[in-house]
């Protein structure tokens, strides 16, 4: 609920990597991004929830998902405030906004000011840090 504090999840590089996928770790592990048009989800347009693929925390619902044109599934606002966590990434020699999730701190992808209203924000994710759950 929002307003709740949550637990942390604390594991262990070895407990991860026996519970992702070797691409999953890279993803969300790892700070990695998977090619555009690759990952799953970015034409996903199916009723549901989106979570961390790491932990389940709930992360997106579907009705804020919209087709960005750019290759990964793109949301303009999380299912609650306090679902991800926002931090400054220098990486590349570029400043952008990574997006983490505020249970496990998997990383997610990067948040632009580029998207539609009502927010005007792009939550880019990368597919594979996702977990879908049809309604």
């Amino acid at each position: 609920m929002a307003g709740e504090t949550r637990p942390k999840v604390r594991k262990s590089d070895e407990e991860w990597r026996r519970e992702l996928t070797p691409e999953q770790y890279h993803v969300t592990r790892e700070h990695g991004t998977e090619r555009a048009f690759t990952g799953p989800y970015w034409d996903n347009k199916r009723e549901g929830l989106y979570r961390c693929v790491a932990c389940g925390r709930p992360l997106f619902p579907s009705g804020t998902k919209y087709d960005s044109g750019t290759g990964w599934p793109s949301f303009y606002a999380p299912v609650e405030d306090d679902a991800v966590t926002l931090h400054k990434d220098r990486s590349f020699l570029m400043t952008r906004t990574e997006v983490r999730c505020a249970d496990c701190d998997a990383h997610l992808g990067h948040l632009f000011d580029d998207g539609p209203q009502p927010t005007g924000l792009r939550y880019c994710m990368n597919g594979t840090a996702l977990k879908f759950e049809e309604k």
